[in-house]
């Protein structure tokens, strides 16, 4: 049966991939030739395509009254990077079974893709009993002995308790509130359910409105989002991936039954290839679709080049920022094979409570006050700007407040003077300024810095990387080394030349491959030469923001006594 390539893509699971279709009608049926995305090609009347993936493309916006479309609404169009950040409006219509959240529902290794759900009645389990309108939290979905199921989890008392539900499981489940916000490219990569199209709310806007924008002015309502879909598709007797959007006006019909998938090349993103056991590497690949890029090893991954994959692994790196007071600052992913050196930079702590964080039992921290603070107490210390200190140690003592005794927590320093020091206490609460003064002058390799030394860490390159050909972190003016983090990574050469080796990431490399069926004719493993990666604006706050989910924040700096 016949259906619109809108109508079929919305309605279509993921995890059904891939799918052959066949062409029946539309705009495209006389031979057109037709280009998008820089792929030109041409489909007709009963051409057959597979389709091997989706994404959401861009978003049809209305403005919604009472969770429906306002009837003097014009529909416009959204580009995923639009500007502000947004709450998702809890679903209201029920799913009526696990399999069809797990169908709909981003599930996945990450915060966004950790649904939460509550159901209208008791779910009475083999060891438990889920009450209804508990708030059920989706986690992953996998085979528990032979059957698919979610594995979920629900909190009582600050306990965190967890189960499992079979995709069998029927029953009445709505969507829980989400108090988060989001930009607009995470909810279309996350929070849209397949089939469904999602109410949004503006939280903020991180522009001034201009006449350029879609939206109303001083807009602050629900929209109503419709995604658009880039189908990724090959087709017989092409080497490449062709992109099409979902809402051309084209009829296809499902004939995967009746076709042979294996007679289409099978690409494969670097996703896929990753999942693959230890044991199938090292393979021989060829790229289908590329990353651009100038620089090695960009440019042994252009189309149509057969690369080596060795094998995969979990990798350190440090993420660090230029130290610029403009917004144009640059980020980067250090390895740890990085062979250049640093000098250490001052930092700049904004209270008492950021000295006691890095204080170190190795060295004393040497500041500098910035700002002015007068103290409410007599016991403690007033400062002025300029005065130095050399932290010592956290302590409690006890100062006079309202005529009453109260033991708070002070720092203990001692006051530089020009010919000897003066013992002090500083209220940890206080908010002031400090500037740290650098004695070191040593030179530190990359992992000295991370055994030694609190993150976050000011730096400069003092000594460059000799084995990198062009080494951009010897060009900054100072860099601050974040925060330690592992990532994904595949070891890669070039097949007709494996004279050396490169790093690349699995998630942030846009490529697709087919694997090719040659033996590896290297014996020993080429030299794997150091990348210094540098990442977009929005892939930093990603690393960051899913690195901080796996870690504790420090406890608040104490409030002053009330």
């Amino acid at each position: 049966m016949a259906s619109t390539l809108q109508k079929f893509i919305h309605s279509l699971d993921l995890r059904a991939l891939p799918r052959v279709l066949q062409i029946q009608s539309g705009i495209y049926c006389q031979d057109s030739v037709y280009e998008m995305f820089g792929n030109e090609f041409s489909l007709s009347t009963e051409d057959v395509i597979k389709v091997i993936g989706f994404k959401i493309n861009k978003l049809i916006a209305s403005i919604c009254e009472n969770n429906e479309v306002s009837p003097f609404s014009a529909k416009v169009e959204l580009p995923l990077n639009f500007p502000g950040l947004y709450k998702v409006v809890a679903d209201k219509t029920p799913y009526v079974s696990i399999e069809e959240i797990a169908g709909k529902v981003s599930i996945g290794p990450t915060s966004f893709g950790h649904p939460s759900f509550y159901s209208a009645k008791d779910i009475k389990l083999e060891h438990f009993t889920i009450k209804h309108d508990e708030q059920i939290t989706f986690n992953s979905v996998e085979e528990v002995h032979g059957m698919m199921a979610v594995n979920c989890v629900v909190v009582r008392n600050n306990q965190s308790h967890s189960f499992t539900l079979p995709l069998s499981q029927e029953g009445e489940f709505y969507e829980c509130e989400d108090d988060q916000i989001y930009t607009l490219k995470e909810i279309a990569e996350w929070k849209i359910p397949k089939g469904r199209n999602r109410i949004v709310k503006l939280s903020t806007t991180s522009h001034m409105w201009d006449s350029s924008s879609p939206l109303p002015e001083n807009f602050d309502g629900c929209l109503i989002l419709m995604p658009v879909y880039e189908v990724q598709a090959v087709m017989k007797f092409r080497k490449d991936i062709i992109h099409i959007l979902s809402d051309l006006d084209v009829e296809v019909k499902d004939v995967t039954d009746h076709y042979d998938i294996s007679s289409f090349l099978q690409p494969l993103s670097l996703e896929d290839i990753f999942e693959r056991t230890s044991k199938e590497f090292p393979m021989v690949a060829e790229i289908m679709e590329g990353p651009s890029g100038n620089e090695k090893p960009y440019n042994l991954l252009s189309t149509g080049k057969e690369i080596v994959i060795y094998k995969k692994y979990q990798a350190s790196r440090v993420l660090a920022s230029e130290m610029r007071s403009d917004s144009s600052k640059r980020h980067y992913l250090i390895p740890m094979s990085y062979k250049g050196k640093f000098k250490r930079r001052p930092r700049e702590f904004p209270t008492a409570y950021d000295l006691e964080i890095v204080r170190n039992e190795k060295e004393h921290l040497h500041v500098v006050a910035t700002k002015t603070f007068t103290s409410p107490h007599k016991e403690l210390f007033s400062v002025s700007v300029g005065d130095q200190f050399l932290v010592q140690q956290c302590q409690t003592s006890e100062v006079l407040y309202e005529g009453r005794k109260q033991l708070i927590d002070v720092l203990a320093c001692e006051q530089i003077l020009s010919d000897s020091y003066k013992k002090v206490l500083l209220p940890m609460y206080m908010e002031g300024g400090f500037v740290e003064v650098i004695h070191d002058k040593k030179q530190y390799h990359l992992s000295e810095i991370c055994k030694e030394f609190h993150f976050p860490f000011n730096v400069k390159v003092s000594v460059r990387d000799l084995s990198i050909e062009k080494d951009v972190l010897a060009a900054a003016p100072g860099l601050q080394l974040e925060e330690e983090i592992t990532d994904s990574y595949m070891l890669i050469s070039s097949a007709s030349s494996p004279v050396e080796s490169w790093e690349i990431p699995v998630y942030r490399l846009n490529m697709l491959v087919r694997l090719l069926s040659k033996d590896v004719q290297t014996v020993a493993l080429p030299v794997t030469r150091t990348t210094v990666e540098e990442v977009s604006e929005e892939e930093y706050y990603m690393l960051r923001r899913y690195e901080n989910l796996t870690l504790h924040p420090p406890p608040r700096p104490p409030k002053r006594p009330t």
